[in-house]
């Protein structure tokens, strides 16, 4: 077996700055990164959008700059990539503030959209490890009722889901210690005491989505395992979702955000079927 990559080889790749940052709302946090590809002319062709949303089990201290070579990466392949920030743990996120914040990133692309030429009907997300979370949340936000803190009417409707070691159960990731148990603090309580909190927030009860979703993972992950995330994709499929396995060989949790890795070409695989 190779020598998996760690977070520390993560956060060591050069920044890349983007094209444009743009706010989505009047916090700090609230605001997207938008990178173009480098194109001489496309005309009046629409460019499609990959919406990236980084990890970090939730904290604050993680920010989106680790996910930048990674979205530069994609970029290159000639898509838009909208990187959205968001409030965490520890800088006014948790239920249902992270949630909503997602949300409403994920809508400003309506507003943006004509001028820089964004295809709507050609968006898709990607997330990793705690941001794999958010993008099936995405995902399923319009399964929410409509009495849910975190609903917002009117989504944006996505194309497909490409969840990169994904957490898809809040309550088994504590019962798992994934995050170190950090679910907990996201929601503000446990899964008893917040049971239909972590209904609303957790991408495996919001099951049937109708949005396609590829959920990839790699074969030595011990940080987000393989064995918590595919669980999501037989109940997916049990509910009629047309949802797909990957399991990437001989790599672990943060190679599949690496454009440097050799995962790199399955999860762009993935995202161009979605696309």
């Amino acid at each position: 077996m190779t020598t998996l990559k760690t977070a520390e080889d993560l956060v060591a790749l050069p920044y890349v700055p983007p094209t444009h940052r743009i706010a989505y709302g009047p916090d700090s946090e609230q605001f997207g990164d938008l990178y173009l590809p480098d194109l001489p002319t496309h005309g009046d062709a629409l460019l499609p959008v990959v919406i990236a949303i980084h990890g970090g089990c939730w904290r604050a201290r993680y920010t989106l700059d680790h996910l930048s070579p990674f979205c530069a990466a994609l970029a290159a392949k000639g898509v838009a990539v909208w990187s959205i920030e968001y409030r965490r743990v520890g800088n006014g996120g948790g239920w249902p503030n992270t949630f909503l914040d997602v949300g409403h990133a994920a809508d400003k692309l309506r507003e943006i959209a004509p001028t820089y030429k964004l295809d709507l009907n050609r968006v898709v997300a990607a997330g990793h490890s705690a941001g794999g979370h958010l993008v099936l949340w995405l995902a399923g936000r319009a399964c929410l009722p409509i009495s849910s803190p975190a609903y917002i009417a009117n989504a944006l409707k996505l194309r497909g889901v490409a969840a990169l070691a994904a957490v898809v159960d809040l309550a088994d990731s504590i019962a798992c210690d994934i995050c170190g148990g950090n679910a907990t603090n996201l929601m503000f309580g446990n899964p008893v005491d917040q049971a239909s909190a972590y209904a609303q927030a957790s991408p495996i009860h919001l099951l049937p989505t109708g949005v396609p979703s590829i959920n990839v993972a790699g074969q030595y992950d011990d940080t987000v395992p393989p064995t918590h995330t595919r669980p999501y994709v037989e109940q997916a499929q049990k509910l009629g979702d047309h949802t797909e396995w990957m399991l990437v060989s001989d790599v672990g949790h943060y190679e599949l955000v690496m454009p440097n890795s050799s995962a790199f070409a399955s999860v762009w695989a993935a995202l161009s079927s979605l696309l």
